[in-house]
C-alpha cells in the first residue's frame, strides 16, 4: 500500500468493507447486529432470576433460609450458575467489573456483581472474587460514589442501591423513596412534575417505589395512605405498559430491576414478574452472559442504509441478468424500505405517551419512539426507492420531529419538555440528526409545513451555536469514550454536527470552521482518532472523523487534505490487517451504561471510505 492512498486503493478497501456490511444483512432485509455482553446486565439478571424463584407471594411465609432456597426451576438454576461463572471469569485485575469486557471498572457494575453473588447464595464459593471486589468498592467510595456518579438522576442510583439492600449489603434507608403514586396521574403532567427519573423509566419508578414502600414506609401518615392507595392502580399501569415480550425497553437491566422490586414486595408471581422472567430467560447467551438489550435492529438498519448511500446491491452475488436489469437492487431496496416502514409507530405509545409517527431502535415490542431513530429512518427512506407509502410515512415522521423540538431549539431523545435530567435534555448529536432529516424531506419531496421546518432548522442551528464547547467541539448524548475526560466523546459529537452544517450548505459558518479545526487538532500521531485528543484510535471514531473531513470540501485547505489522507490511510491499514471490524466501547446506553456493537465499525467505515473514495474521484476530474 502506498504512503498516500490512491483513489484505487481507497475504492478497493471501500468495496471490501461494503461487502462485509452487506453480508450482515439478513434474509428479511434488515441488520440485527450483536451487542456486547454486559457484566452489569448479567449481574442484574442473576439477581432477578434468583429472587423471582425465592421470594414468597403476598400472604405466604418467607423461607427460613432465603439465601439457600432453590430457584424457580432447573433452567433458571443453570442460567444463574452460568451468570456467576461469567462474572467470575470477567472480573478486572483491580477487583472491579466494567460494563463490557473491554471497559474500565466502575462502582455501579462492581456493586451489582457483588450483590449477585450474595443474593444467589454463592458468596463462599466465590470468596476470592468477592474479597477483591470489596477492596475495589472500598477504594472507590461505595454508596456515596454511586450517588455521585448519577447526581440528581435517580433512574439508576435507586435500583442499584435497592439491589444492594436486597443482598443485605445496604440499609433500605439508603434507597431513595420514589413517588410511584405520581405515575397514576395523566402523562401530560409528567414534565411539569419534574419526576426524579427520566421519561423512559416509569417501570422503575413504579416497581422500585413500591419495593421501598413495602420495606420502609414513610413516617408521614398521609403519605402512607396515599401510596398504599396507589399500589393497585400503579400496578395496573405497569401491566398495561409492559410489552408483549416482557422486556421493558427490551433492556435486561431495567427488566431485572422491575423483577427484583416486585419480588421483594411479595409479587414474584404477578403477571408482570412472570413476563419479565420470560424475557430474561430468552435473552441469556450460551456463555452465561446477558447483553444490555435484545438488539438495535432499526438503528443499525437505517445507519447501514445511509452508510451505503441506499445502494444495497452486492455486486459479487448478483446473477448476470439481474446485473443488467438492476432488478436485484430494486427488490433489495424495496424489501428494506418496507421493513423500515413497518417499524413506524402508528398509534400513541402507551409508555411515553408519544404521538404516532416516530421510530424506535428495535423492531421488538419493547421499543420506544425517539428523535435519533426517527431521524435515521427518515434519512434512510429518502435513499431507498420512494413510493406513496414512503412519502406518507415521512410526512408523519417530519411532523413528529417538529412537535418534539424543545424551546431551546434542540431536540431531546424521547419527550419534549423533560429538560431536567439526562437523555431528556436537548442533545447536539440528536439536533444535528433531526435537522438533516427535516431538510432532506422538505427539499426533495415538498413536504408540508415548509415554513415551520425552516424555522425549526434555524432554531436548531441557534442551539448548536450555544452548545458548542469553548474549544470548538460538540459533545454527544448517546456516545462516550472511557479514555476521555468526563467520559465524553467530542470526536463523535463534532463529526455528527459537522455533517449537518455540510449537508445544509453552511460549511463557512464560524461554528463549523471552529469545529473542523478542533477535529483536525484531535487527530492522533498514528493518523487515527479516539473519542478525544490523545485517546487511543478506534475504527468507529476514525471513520466518523474521516467522513466529516471528506465532506468539508473547500474548507481547511491543505491541512484538511493532509489530515484526511492520514486518517484514510489509518483505515486502509486496518482493512489490510483484517482488523476493520474490531469494536470499541463507545456506546452509552441508558444512564451511562457502556456497550459496543459488532456492526458499528463496518457501518462507520463503509460511510467514511465511500465518501473518501468519491471525494478523491471528484478532485481528479
Amino acid at each position: 500500500m502506498s504512503a498516500d492512498p490512491t483513489i484505487s486503493e481507497t475504492d478497493q478497501c471501500h468495496q471490501t468493507v461494503r461487502a462485509a456490511l452487506l453480508a450482515e444483512r439478513n434474509a428479511d432485509g434488515f441488520w440485527a447486529g450483536e451487542l456486547s455482553a454486559s457484566p452489569l446486565s448479567t449481574a442484574t439478571a442473576v439477581c432477578a432470576l434468583t429472587l423471582a424463584g425465592r421470594m414468597p407471594s403476598r400472604g405466604e411465609r418467607a423461607p427460613e433460609e432465603p439465601a439457600r432456597a432453590a430457584p424457580r426451576n432447573a433452567l433458571c438454576n443453570n442460567l444463574i450458575r452460568g451468570g456467576l461463572r461469567y462474572l467470575a471469569d470477567h472480573q478486572n485485575a483491580d477487583g472491579g467489573w466494567g460494563d463490557t469486557e473491554k471497559s474500565f471498572s466502575n462502582i455501579s457494575t462492581t456493586m451489582l456483581a457483588r450483590a449477585a453473588f450474595q443474593i444467589a447464595g454463592a458468596a463462599n464459593e466465590y470468596r476470592q472474587s468477592l474479597d477483591r471486589a470489596e477492596g475495589y468498592i472500598t477504594r472507590t467510595g461505595g454508596i456515596e460514589a454511586v450517588r455521585a456518579r448519577y447526581g440528581k438522576d435517580k433512574t439508576f442510583a435507586a435500583p442499584i442501591l435497592m439491589t444492594c439492600a436486597l443482598a443485605g449489603l445496604a440499609d433500605w434507608s439508603e434507597v431513595d423513596p420514589l413517588p410511584f403514586e405520581l405515575a397514576c396521574l395523566p402523562p401530560r403532567f409528567f414534565a411539569a412534575l419534574r419526576l426524579p427519573v427520566v421519561s423512559y423509566a416509569l417501570p422503575a419508578l413504579i416497581a422500585i417505589g413500591q419495593a421501598r414502600f413495602a420495606k420502609r414506609p414513610p413516617r408521614n401518615p398521609l403519605l402512607r395512605v396515599v401510596r398504599a392507595g396507589a399500589i393497585e392502580s400503579s400496578l395496573r399501569l405497569l401491566e398495561a405498559i409492559q410489552p408483549s415480550s416482557g422486556g421493558f425497553l427490551e433492556a435486561t437491566p431495567l427488566t431485572s430491576f422491575v423483577t427484583m422490586a416486585l419480588a421483594s414486595a411479595g409479587r414474584a408471581d404477578h403477571p408482570v414478574s412472570r413476563k419479565c422472567v420470560e424475557l430474561l430467560v430468552n435473552a441469556a447467551r450460551p456463555d452465561g452472559s446477558w447483553p444490555i438489550d435484545s438488539n438495535l435492529s432499526c438503528w443499525l438498519t437505517t445507519l447501514a442504509v445511509n452508510a451505503l448511500g441506499g445502494d444495497l446491491n452486492d455486486h459479487r452475488s448478483r446473477r448476470g441478468d439481474e446485473a443488467e436489469s438492476g432488478s436485484s437492487q430494486g427488490r433489495m431496496g424495496e424489501q428494506t424500505r418496507d421493513w423500515i416502514l413497518a417499524r413506524q409507530f402508528r398509534a400513541r405509545h402507551p409508555y411515553t405517551n408519544a404521538a404516532p409517527g416516530g421510530w424506535g431502535w428495535t423492531h421488538l415490542p419493547g421499543s420506544v419512539p425517539d428523535a435519533d431513530d426517527t431521524a435515521g429512518a427518515l434519512l434512510a427512506l429518502s435513499k431507498l426507492p420512494v413510493n406513496a407509502d414512503s412519502r406518507e410515512a415521512a410526512r408523519h415522521g417530519v411532523q413528529w420531529l417538529l412537535d418534539l423540538q424543545n424551546r431551546d431549539g434542540g431536540w431531546p431523545t424521547f419527550c419534549r419538555g423533560w429538560t431536567n435530567l439526562p437523555f431528556d435534555r436537548s442533545g447536539a448529536d440528536l439536533t444535528a440528526h433531526a435537522m438533516r432529516a427535516l431538510a432532506v424531506w422538505n427539499a426533495e419531496c415538498g413536504m408540508q409545513n415548509a415554513e415551520r421546518t425552516r424555522r425549526a432548522i434555524a432554531g436548531g442551528f441557534d442551539y448548536l451555536a450555544r452548545a458548542q464547547q469553548p474549544d470548538g467541539s460538540w459533545l454527544p448524548l448517546w456516545f462516550g469514550n472511557q479514555h476521555a475526560d468526563g467520559e465524553g466523546n467530542p470526536v463523535y459529537g463534532t463529526a455528527r454536527v459537522l455533517e449537518a452544517y455540510q449537508e445544509l450548505g453552511l460549511t463557512h459558518d464560524p461554528a463549523a470552521r471552529r469545529g473542523l479545526a478542533w477535529l483536525m487538532g484531535a487527530q492522533n500521531p498514528d493518523g487515527g482518532w479516539g473519542g478525544a485528543a490523545g485517546a487511543p484510535s478506534s475504527v468507529e471514531e476514525t471513520s466518523l472523523a474521516v467522513n466529516a473531513l471528506a465532506g468539508a470540501s473547500g474548507q481547511g485547505g491543505q491541512d484538511r487534505r493532509s489530515s484526511l489522507t492520514r486518517g484514510t490511510r489509518w483505515l486502509l491499514q486496518r482493512v489490510a490487517a483484517g482488523k476493520i471490524g474490531e469494536s470499541a466501547p463507545i456506546g452509552f446506553y441508558f444512564a451511562k451504561l457502556w456497550y459496543f456493537e459488532k456492526l458499528y465499525p463496518l457501518i462507520f467505515a463503509t460511510a467514511a471510505l465511500r465518501r473518501a473514495a468519491v471525494g478523491g474521484k471528484e478532485q481528479t476530474r
